[in-house]
Formats: structure tokens, sequence, C-alpha cells
């Protein structure tokens, strides 16, 4: 491979992060102030997602449960991605569609926050996540990409709910930017808990 091409992912990485920057960091806030307050209410958030959405996922409820940068209690998140038998349990005597809705309807309480994964938003089994979201009373974060029309997952939300859309139609560099807001969420609700450092 060449040089030439490795710089230039990390050319169009850090472009589109900066394309993204005005566009993404007031809902991201919000999304802090949302999941904060959910936290300190004494409920959780779920998260979600497919693939490399699912890593996300997992990756956001491990920096809640254990630590982001700085020690601190652990606090409540589910990584809807991680149970191998409940998932496949649910694709067989159900549909695949089904797999995150279902723990919803199991694990989720008024209060709760989901956090819905979809580097495309048009993922069938979190758009059913964020319906089962909705009726349970859970306010719904949709990190998405792919522009974000409204007949995906942010069509399918609601007034309260918060849609954190990465401005790119490239699966790579809307994860990358994913994952930057799941570093931003992280360290905004440890910066709402522990204080500025």
């Amino acid at each position: 491979m060449s040089v030439e091409r490795i710089q230039q992912h990390f050319r169009d990485s850090a472009a589109v992060k900066l394309a993204a920057v005005e566009t993404l960091a007031l809902p991201i806030a919000a999304a802090v102030d949302t999941m904060f307050g959910a936290l300190a209410n004494g409920n959780r958030i779920l998260a979600c997602g497919n693939g490399g959405s699912a890593a996300a996922a997992q990756h956001f409820a491990a920096g809640l449960i254990g630590r982001f940068e700085r020690e601190r209690p652990g606090l409540p998140a589910v990584a809807l991605t991680t149970d191998t038998s409940v998932l496949t349990a649910l694709a067989n005597h159900y549909a695949y569609d089904e797999i995150f809705a279902r723990q919803i309807r199991a694990l989720g309480q008024p209060g709760d926050v989901l956090l819905a994964i979809s580097t495309s938003g048009h993922s069938a089994n979190v758009l059913a996540a964020i319906d089962a979201a909705h009726e349970r009373e859970m306010v719904v974060i949709a990190l998405t990409g792919n522009g974000g029309d409204n007949s995906g997952a942010d069509g399918a939300l609601t007034d309260i709910d918060i849609s954190i859309c990465v401005p790119s139609e490239d699966a790579a560099r809307i994860q990358e930017v994913h994952l930057l807001t799941i570093h931003c969420l992280c360290d905004g609700i440890d910066a709402m808990l522990l204080g500025d450092e």
C-alpha cells in the first residue's frame, strides 16, 4: 500500500470531522445533558447497533461502567449487542429485526435512554429498537450518518429525541465520527459528574 493512500485516509477522516464539528456540537451537548439527567435520576442507558455499530455500543457501555479518562464509580449502561444466547434465541424464535426491541421491552424503564447507532440510519432492528424505546417511554439518541433522511432512524424520532447525524455517506468516516462522538459523550458525562479538569 502506498504512503499517499494512507495519508489520504487521514486527510479524509480529518475533513469529515471538521465538517461535522459545527453541525454536531449542539446535539452532542444535548445528548450529554439528557444522558446525565437520566443517570442522575437513577435510570440507565441502553445501547445497540450492528457490526461496527455493535462494537461502538459496547465501547460506550464500557466507558460508563468502567471509566473513561478519570476514576469514578461505574455508571449503569447496557450494550444490547453482547449476549449471544439472547441474540440468537431472539433471532431464531422471533426475527432478527426483534433482537434489540425485545430486550428493550424486557429491560427498559421510563426515563431510561436508548443510544441507537446505525451507520446508514436504516437498520431494521435499530428502527424496531427505537419504536420499542418509545413504547417504554424512553428518550432516544440516534447516532447515524448517510444524510439522515426521514425514511430511516431520524424519521422515527420524536420531538424529545436527539439526532446526531454525521454529514457523510462514507461508512468508514461515519464510524470514525461515531467513535469521537462516543468519547465526547463519555467525557461530557464525566465533566458533569466530576467537574471540568
